[in-house]
């Protein structure tokens, strides 16, 4: 199933995802943001459980915001 999920205070402003029938991450895709670090998370959370990935990235931050594009991504998990 593919989603798109609209991102709060951060660089980025859309996360592109899809998972599969086991519940992992198939493809991630931000649009904005820093472009090679946010294809390296992409990269790496690519295959694993939604779970793990919340567990993972929930809560990290970027600098003095609240928020960061990992947390965005587990916050768009969440949703799902």
């Amino acid at each position: 199933m593919t989603y798109e999920y609209m991102t709060q205070g951060t660089c980025s402003k859309v996360i592109r995802f899809s998972t599969n029938e086991k519940g992992e991450l198939e493809d991630v895709q931000f649009v904005g943001g820093c472009n090679g670090n946010l294809k390296g998370i992409a990269s790496l959370v690519k295959g694993m459980k939604v779970e793990e990935v919340i567990k993972r990235l929930d809560g990290i931050t970027c600098g003095m915001k609240g928020t960061s594009c990992p947390d965005q991504l587990a916050r768009a998990l969440k949703e799902i």
